[in-house]
């Protein structure tokens, strides 16, 4: 039973995470429409935060057409798959593990 609440809380967290990095790399892609301080420090921030996933994504899968960069797309799209099948599997299985037989 102890398991199943822990399984829970770590699929809570990680919605909760994900969630979160959903709306920074829509920041990020916004950001990329206006001509921000690159000083800003949350324009850092966020730019620190999103660069590492999307430069491994624009490495494996180059999708640039006519100057617009995809690779955000493919993160949150990611992270929507992520959502739907990882955290509901742990909710599921968090949920079965509670069932008394």
């Amino acid at each position: 039973m102890f398991l199943g609440h822990f399984i829970i809380a770590l699929a809570n967290i990680l919605n909760l995470v994900l969630t979160i990095y959903l709306w920074i790399i829509i920041a990020r892609a916004v950001l990329s429409w206006v001509n921000p301080d690159p000083f800003n420090p949350i324009v850092r921030f966020i730019h620190n935060v999103t660069e590492p996933v999307l430069y491994r994504v624009r490495s494996k899968v180059p999708l640039l057409f006519g100057g617009i960069d995809f690779s955000p797309m493919i993160v949150l799209l990611a992270i929507m798959f992520l959502r739907g099948f990882l955290v509901q599997s742990l909710y599921a299985f968090g949920s079965s593990m509670l069932v008394v037989h």
